[in-house]
């Protein structure tokens, strides 16, 4: 077996025999899984609660005009006037009290509302809409406009978005192929950070103990940091895939054991009207009309491109400094893309992805496995995905290189925190 074969397998089996890695392993799904589980059951506790609020008006305007909602009752008050409906708002512990003055047409900053504590932005807008409507109403009734003839003239407009071909869309056809591209290239920032720091702490630790200068011994730094990459990659796939089964199978026996019932989405789309119905339509063929195929193969590519070139990075850090703390100076440079490209790709790829920057940041390799991923569900040329998946091959070897400079100096420097200077130095040897 040949030597990289050798430090691959090593790497392989230090990394996934670890405590912390196996620990984590099992662990992480569980936390996560746990965490939406709490989340969801706290959104239903916090919908649970009927609020009531208590309506005075003294314009007469709005006499039980007030619509209740799911989460909202109103209790119409009026005739008993301002102080009253205070001390039975505190006396019932209810949520709040809205106070709507007499000359309300003329001075709409006189409305008021009590309470305890501020309500939420969706509970005073809703009032504001309905007061709001209230009041043009009566103006344009005071003005002689028939409101029937004003309700009759409303005109809807929905247009119906089709190619060339005749296949139809969703009005929010961008927003789904963006969700799917930006959550491919958030998975894969994700997995360049965490496991990247992987390879770059697995460095530091056998520099530290002086394992290194027994390995370097038989083996080129060159071969030694490829092995470290690949076999901390594998790792890394292993652990993500243990993820998923793991993590998948959960919530699957949760939603069972919660009881959700299959019928139900059956149920409630019988009480949807023939639009909305058509609406889910489209979505869903949106969905299933979308590149998944080409998406996931383009994913592995730029998986496999992307981390390996950052790792090349990362382990260059590792072999340049004597310990963790050490690598916080050289950590933006490396940050800094990824957030650039997640910035570019929620920017710049929705609103026009066939842009000028969109297209450059594609291209460019620390930022094309991220914003490339964004684009491929909008439709991209076969040259361009020919040219930027070149472009990242041709940056990842050169980086291997580059690293590999740094790595083999680096790793058998002790003692002395390295400047970009020296790092540059290096490179010449």
């Amino acid at each position: 077996m040949g030597s990289l074969a050798l430090i691959i397998k090593r790497e392989y089996k230090a990394r996934v025999s670890n405590r912390s890695f196996i620990i984590m392993t099992f662990l992480s799904p569980l936390i996560v899984v746990g965490m939406i589980m709490l989340i969801t059951y706290l959104t239903q506790l916090n919908q649970a609660g009927k609020q009531t609020i208590v309506v005075v008006d003294e314009s007469g305007l709005f006499y039980k005009d007030f619509e209740s909602t799911a989460e909202i009752d109103y209790l119409d008050l009026s005739p008993q006037g301002l102080d009253t409906a205070k001390d039975l708002v505190e006396e019932q512990n209810y949520f709040g009290l809205l106070y709507i003055p007499e000359n309300v047409k003329k001075n709409t900053s006189g409305v008021r509302f009590y309470g305890n504590e501020a309500p939420g932005i969706s509970t005073i807008e809703g009032i504001e809409e309905q007061i709001e409507t209230k009041l043009t109403n009566e103006k344009l009734l005071d003005r002689g406009v028939d409101l029937d003839l004003i309700d009759a003239s409303e005109t809807l407009v929905s247009i119906t978005i089709e190619d060339f071909s005749g296949e139809r869309t969703s009005k929010i056809s961008n927003w789904i192929k963006a969700g799917f591209g930006g959550g491919a290239g958030y998975l894969l920032m994700m997995f360049i950070i965490i496991y990247g720091n992987m390879v770059m702490r697995s460095v530091i630790e056998e520099k530290t103990n002086r394992i290194i200068e027994v390995i370097i011994s038989s083996v080129k730094p060159f071969k030694l940091m490829m092995g470290k990459i690949m076999g901390t990659t594998l790792a890394g796939i292993t652990q993500f895939m243990i993820w998923l089964l793991i993590g998948g199978g959960l919530l699957t026996f949760l939603t069972l054991f919660l009881g959700l019932d299959a019928n139900t989405p059956n149920a409630a789309m019988g009480g949807m009207a023939t639009t909305d119905l058509d609406k889910i339509e489209l979505i869903l063929l949106d969905v299933l009309n979308l590149p998944l195929l080409k998406l996931a193969c383009f994913f592995l590519i730029y998986f496999i491109g992307g981390y390996f070139l950052y790792s090349s990075i990362y382990a260059a850090i590792g072999a340049a400094v004597d310990s963790e703390t050490d690598t916080q100076q050289f950590m933006l440079p490396i940050i800094m893309p990824l957030m650039l490209a997640i910035y570019v790709g929620f920017f710049a790829v929705i609103e026009n992805p066939d842009g000028s920057i969109a297209t450059i940041f594609s291209m460019i390799p620390l930022t094309s496995p991220i914003v490339m991923l964004m684009r491929i569900p909008f439709g991209v040329p076969w040259w361009q995905l020919a040219l930027s998946v070149g472009i990242l091959i041709a940056t990842f070897i050169f980086t291997v290189w580059f690293g590999s400079k740094i790595y083999r100096v680096g790793i058998l420097m002790y003692g002395k925190k390295p400047t970009y200077k020296e790092i540059l130095k290096w490179i010449k040897y």
